[in-house]
Protein backbone atom coordinates (compact mmCIF):
# COMPACT_ATOMS: atom_id res chain seq x y z
CA UNK A 1 0.00 0.00 0.00
CA UNK A 2 1.14 3.25 -1.05
CA UNK A 3 2.00 5.46 2.40
CA UNK A 4 -1.09 7.82 3.05
CA UNK A 5 -3.69 5.48 1.25
CA UNK A 6 -6.81 5.58 3.37
CA UNK A 7 -8.78 3.28 1.75
CA UNK A 8 -11.93 3.97 -0.89
CA UNK A 9 -13.03 7.42 -1.03
CA UNK A 10 -16.62 7.37 0.70
CA UNK A 11 -19.06 10.30 0.08
CA UNK A 12 -21.55 11.61 2.17
CA UNK A 13 -25.16 10.59 0.69
CA UNK A 14 -27.44 12.01 3.73
CA UNK A 15 -28.02 11.35 7.25
CA UNK A 16 -25.21 9.64 7.57
CA UNK A 17 -25.24 7.32 4.75
CA UNK A 18 -22.16 7.40 2.45
CA UNK A 19 -21.22 5.48 -0.71
CA UNK A 20 -17.96 4.11 -2.66
CA UNK A 21 -17.21 7.25 -5.23
CA UNK A 22 -15.79 4.59 -7.55
CA UNK A 23 -18.87 2.55 -7.56
CA UNK A 24 -21.19 5.08 -8.40
CA UNK A 25 -22.37 5.35 -12.55
CA UNK A 26 -24.89 8.37 -12.43
CA UNK A 27 -26.91 10.41 -9.75
CA UNK A 28 -30.52 11.18 -11.57
CA UNK A 29 -33.28 12.92 -10.37
CA UNK A 30 -36.37 10.94 -9.52
CA UNK A 31 -38.95 12.98 -11.23
CA UNK A 32 -39.27 11.42 -14.84
CA UNK A 33 -41.26 8.07 -15.83
CA UNK A 34 -38.17 6.30 -16.80
CA UNK A 35 -36.44 6.80 -13.10
CA UNK A 36 -40.05 5.60 -11.32
CA UNK A 37 -39.58 2.16 -13.48
CA UNK A 38 -35.94 2.14 -12.19
CA UNK A 39 -36.70 2.74 -8.86
CA UNK A 40 -39.44 -0.14 -9.18
CA UNK A 41 -37.25 -2.50 -11.39
CA UNK A 42 -34.91 -2.53 -8.50
CA UNK A 43 -37.44 -3.10 -5.78
CA UNK A 44 -38.77 -6.04 -7.63
CA UNK A 45 -35.25 -7.56 -7.80
CA UNK A 46 -33.94 -6.52 -4.28
CA UNK A 47 -31.52 -3.85 -5.27
CA UNK A 48 -33.24 -1.01 -4.10
CA UNK A 49 -31.77 0.71 -0.93
CA UNK A 50 -33.65 3.54 0.58
CA UNK A 51 -31.24 6.17 2.62
CA UNK A 52 -34.17 9.18 2.81
CA UNK A 53 -34.76 7.88 6.40
CA UNK A 54 -38.80 8.47 5.63
CA UNK A 55 -37.75 12.06 3.89
CA UNK A 56 -38.95 12.60 0.04
CA UNK A 57 -36.60 11.29 -2.50
CA UNK A 58 -34.33 13.89 -4.19
CA UNK A 59 -31.97 12.34 -5.97
CA UNK A 60 -31.40 8.42 -6.97
CA UNK A 61 -27.83 6.67 -6.90
CA UNK A 62 -27.01 4.29 -9.78
CA UNK A 63 -24.22 1.65 -8.89
CA UNK A 64 -22.30 -0.64 -10.82
CA UNK A 65 -23.57 -3.07 -9.23
CA UNK A 66 -27.48 -2.02 -10.48
CA UNK A 67 -28.06 -1.39 -6.86
CA UNK A 68 -30.14 2.06 -7.33
CA UNK A 69 -29.40 4.23 -4.09
CA UNK A 70 -32.27 6.70 -2.94
CA UNK A 71 -31.21 9.39 -1.47
CA UNK A 72 -32.76 12.70 -0.11
CA UNK A 73 -30.14 15.01 -0.59
CA UNK A 74 -30.37 17.00 -4.08
CA UNK A 75 -27.95 16.08 -6.92
CA UNK A 76 -26.52 19.22 -6.74
CA UNK A 77 -25.54 18.88 -3.21
CA UNK A 78 -24.41 15.20 -3.64
CA UNK A 79 -22.63 15.72 -6.74
CA UNK A 80 -20.86 19.19 -4.80
CA UNK A 81 -19.54 16.62 -2.48
CA UNK A 82 -18.23 14.26 -4.73
CA UNK A 83 -16.12 17.08 -5.86
CA UNK A 84 -15.17 18.58 -3.16
CA UNK A 85 -14.46 15.04 -1.59
CA UNK A 86 -16.64 15.48 1.23
CA UNK A 87 -16.66 12.34 3.48
CA UNK A 88 -19.33 10.34 5.80
CA UNK A 89 -18.58 13.09 8.60
CA UNK A 90 -20.53 16.28 7.96
CA UNK A 91 -23.51 16.57 9.64
CA UNK A 92 -25.25 19.19 7.41
CA UNK A 93 -28.33 17.47 5.79
CA UNK A 94 -31.34 19.58 3.97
Amino acid sequence: MKKGYLGPALVNIGFGNVVTASKVVAIVTPGSAPMKRLREEARKHGKLVDATEGRRTRSIIVTDSDHIILSALQVETITQRFFEGKTGTDEEEE
